[in-house]
């Protein structure tokens, strides 16, 4: 689930994890993965996005875990799903998937008391727009570079850089109220991760940190809108919006993605792989 607002979070102090922590938020990272791997054959025109949310849930139960968003802060649904013009936390209901939707789900279970928490954009049906496509795939690849700067010694300040000038290298825009959050045993913890910004901007990371790093990339301007149910944001101008969500872990010599699919369903679809992910998904501490 996307951050709170900048600066807003459960607790002020960064957390620094050890060994132990780091296998927690394996395998926690893997159910989330597996979980979006799982409803990946049903998102189809015609389905509810309440059955949606539905499968997560029980599949998610099934594996002796459970759902964070479910009733976090009133959140009525066990996932996020997020259609077209919506930014981030669409509650699932009635709204059934039309051919040539595109559509972020955002799932964060929770596993042996750690939070995998991730997002990944598909497609609805055969007949996407080329702008469309174009979005998600320009917002997969800004969210791997942002991830591909991760290491000790850098400021946090370098992933924001990263995704801003790549995005608004291709002329998307990248949405401001929302950012991603350091992450763990807490849903939404310090440190903030602001998508855009300056490289010298924010905390030095360190080896143990865990956060999220999950892009909101616009096709228009940037600015959004929160509905009358207090949770969805739009985008104002009503342009397509899309999202991609991993959570990291620092280690010695640079990061490990937790949330990584082990069938490889983690990209967009049709897209390549992203050009930093060969040297860096899959890695582990060293």
């Amino acid at each position: 689930m996307t951050g709170l607002p900048p600066g807003e979070t459960r607790d002020g102090r960064i957390k620094i994890h050890g060994p132990e922590d780091f296998e927690g938020m394996r395998r926690a990272g893997l159910l989330a993965a597996q979980t979006l791997d799982f409803v990946t054959p049903h998102i189809r025109p015609g389905v509810a996005t309440g059955e949606l949310d539905r499968l997560c849930h029980e599949f998610i139960l099934d594996h002796d875990a459970i759902s964070a968003p479910l009733n976090y802060r009133g959140f009525p649904k066990s996932i996020c799903t997020s259609i077209n013009h919506v930014v981030c936390h669409g509650i699932p209901g009635d709204r059934r998937l039309m051919e040539g939707d595109i559509l972020n789900i955002d799932v964060t279970p929770i596993l042996g008391g750690w939070h995998g928490d991730t997002s990944r954009m598909f497609f609805v049906g055969d007949r996407i727009p080329v702008k469309a496509r174009r979005l998600v795939d320009v917002t997969y690849e800004a969210m791997m570079r942002g991830i591909a700067v991760v290491r000790p010694g850098v400021r946090i300040g370098a992933i924001g850089d990263a995704i801003q000038r790549y995005a608004e290298g291709h002329r998307f825009s990248v949405v401001r109220d929302f950012c991603g959050h350091g992450v763990g045993r807490i849903f939404h913890d310090a440190p903030s991760i602001l998508h855009y910004g300056r490289p010298d901007d924010g905390p030095v990371m360190r080896e143990g940190m865990f956060f999220t790093v999950e892009p909101m990339i616009n096709a228009g301007r940037w600015e959004v809108k929160i509905l009358n149910d207090g949770w969805t944001a739009v985008t104002k101008d009503r342009s397509l919006s899309a999202q991609f969500e991993h959570t990291v872990g620092v280690t010695a010599t640079g990061y490990e993605i937790f949330t990584v699919s082990p069938a490889g369903l983690h990209r967009p679809p049709y897209a390549p792989a992203s050009e930093a992910e060969p040297r860096t998904v899959g890695a582990h501490p060293a």
